[in-house]
C-alpha cells in the first residue's frame, strides 16, 4: 500500500514552540514512520517560510512549500494535514482540507472554542478519519495503568485525587514570546493545554464525569513578561486562570470504578512545594491503592521525563509497597521523549487505514475528533461556570 501522504502545518526553524519539530518530524522522518508515511508538504505563514524550514530540517527538495492553508487543500497528492499551529488558527488552517475531503490531524486544545470545535467537527467526512492530539491516551504508561486496573490489582476503584503543577512555567511570569498565554480567547494556555491533557488521560484510565464541579482562580492577575534573557521587560494582565479544583462522580463506562467513585483534580501553574513531585495521583481500589508520581503534568512526553515516574502499589492484606514497573516500547526508545506517545498515535491510524479504514482493532483506537468535542465540551462548562461567579 502506498504511503499516508503528509503535510505538516507550523515546522518553522523560527517558531515560538517547537512540538511540529520535537514531536512529529522524528517519527515522520524514521525508518518506522516511512514504512507508512511520507512527507510531501509543509505549510507555514508564507511559501517563503515553508521554504525556510525545509532548508533548516535539512528535507527534500521534492517536499512542497505552501504559504495558504486553502492552495494546500486544492493538492489532491495530500492525505493527511498535520496542525500544530497556535490554537487559535487551528480552524482556519484545518477548514479548507476539510472541505477538500482530507484527513486532519489537529493538536489539543482542537480550537479556541466549543462552536468552531464543533463546527470543524462537521466537516469530518468520516470521524474515525481524523486525530487530535491527545497522546496521553496511548502513552505506556497510562495503557499499564489500565491493565493493573484490568488485572482487578487493587479490586475496583473506591476514590481518585491527582495534582498536578504547571511547573514548565514560572508561577507568575511567562516568556514574552508565550504573551498570549495571557489571552483566554485564544485557546492556548496553561489550564486548557496541561490540565486538559492531564484530566484526559485520567478519563482514559477511570471513566468520565457522572456529575462535577469546578472553582478556578486568578491568583495572580498580573504576570511578568520576560525577554529571552530572562530580564523582565513589562507586564500583562492575565485572564485566564492559574488554579483549578474539580470535584465530582465518576461514570462507569470503564468497568473499573464502583457506582459513586469519586474524583478530586487540581492543577495549579507554577512549581510545586520544593522537593514535592510536580504530579501525585492516587487511586484507592477496594483491596489496595496505587500512587503515580512524575516530575510534572505531561506524563506522554519529555516536558515531563527529567525524573522518575513511578507506580507504587500497597496492597492492604499485606501492607506491603512494592513499584509494578513500567517502560516505553524498544521502537519508542529510538525517538526523542516527545515524539514516543505521538509516534504510537501515528501507528494506531496507519493500522487501521492500511487495513481499509473498516472496524477499529479493539485496543488500537486512537484520539479522533469526537474525542476532542467532549473534552471541549468539558471544558466549555468549566468556563460557564468560572464566569457565572
Amino acid at each position: 500500500m502506498p504511503p499516508i501522504r503528509v503535510a505538516l502545518v507550523g515546522l518553522s526553524s523560527s517558531a515560538k514552540v517547537t512540538w511540529a519539530a520535537d514531536a512529529h518530524l522524528p517519527y515522520l522522518l524514521s525508518h518506522r514512520g516511512k514504512q507508512h508515511y511520507q512527507l510531501v508538504a509543509l505549510l507555514n505563514s508564507s511559501t517563503q517560510a515553508a521554504e525556510a524550514a525545509k532548508k533548516t530540517f535539512a528535507l527534500p527538495e521534492d517536499v512542497k512549500a505552501y504559504g495558504d492553508p486553502s492552495t494546500l487543500a486544492e493538492d489532491p497528492d495530500i492525505d493527511l494535514v498535520v496542525v500544530c499551529t497556535r490554537v487559535d488558527v487551528h480552524f482556519s488552517v484545518a477548514e479548507s482540507s476539510l472541505k477538500a475531503g482530507k484527513a486532519v490531524y489537529i493538536e489539543w486544545p482542537v480550537t479556541q472554542d466549543l462552536a468552531s470545535t464543533v463546527n470543524l467537527a462537521e466537516l469530518v467526512h468520516e470521524p474515525r478519519n481524523s486525530i487530535i492530539g491527545l497522546q496521553g491516551r496511548v502513552a505506556p504508561i497510562t495503557l499499564r495503568l489500565k491493565d493493573i486496573l484490568a488485572a482487578n490489582t487493587i479490586g475496583k476503584v473506591l476514590s481518585s485525587q491527582v495534582r498536578a503543577f504547571g511547573n514548565l512555567l514560572q508561577r507568575d511570569a511567562l516568556p514574552e514570546s508565550l504573551e498570549y498565554f495571557a489571552d483566554r480567547k485564544v485557546g492556548g494556555h496553561p489550564i486548557n493545554i496541561h490540565y486538559g491533557h492531564m484530566i484526559d488521560y485520567v478519563h482514559e484510565v477511570l471513566g468520565g464525569w457522572e456529575e462535577s464541579h469546578t472553582k478556578m482562580q486568578i491568583q495572580r492577575p498580573n504576570l511578568k513578561l520576560l525577554g529571552a534573557d530572562g530580564s523582565v521587560n513589562r507586564a500583562v494582565k492575565t485572564d485566564v486562570p492559574d488554579l483549578i479544583s474539580v470535584h465530582g462522580t465518576l461514570n462507569t463506562e470503564k468497568g473499573v470504578t464502583v457506582p459513586g467513585a469519586t474524583l478530586a483534580a487540581s492543577f495549579r501553574l507554577g512549581q510545586s512545594f520544593k522537593g514535592e513531585p510536580g504530579f501525585v495521583w492516587y487511586i484507592a481500589g477496594e483491596t489496595g491503592e496505587l500512587r503515580v508520581t512524575a516530575p510534572g503534568p505531561y506524563l506522554m512526553s519529555g516536558d515531563s521525563y527529567d525524573g522518575p515516574i513511578s507506580i507504587q502499589h500497597h496492597d492492604y492484606a499485606t501492607d506491603e509497597v512494592r513499584d509494578l514497573g513500567w517502560d516505553w516500547p524498544e521502537w519508542q526508545k529510538e525517538l526523542g521523549l516527545r515524539a514516543r506517545s505521538v509516534a504510537e498515535v501515528y501507528e494506531r491510524y496507519a493500522q487501521w487505514v492500511e487495513g481499509g479504514m473498516g472496524s477499529v482493532v479493539e485496543g488500537r483506537e486512537w484520539p479522533s475528533v469526537a474525542d476532542g468535542v467532549a473534552l471541549m465540551k468539558e471544558f466549555d462548562e468549566i468556563y460557564k461556570e468560572f464566569d457565572r461567579v
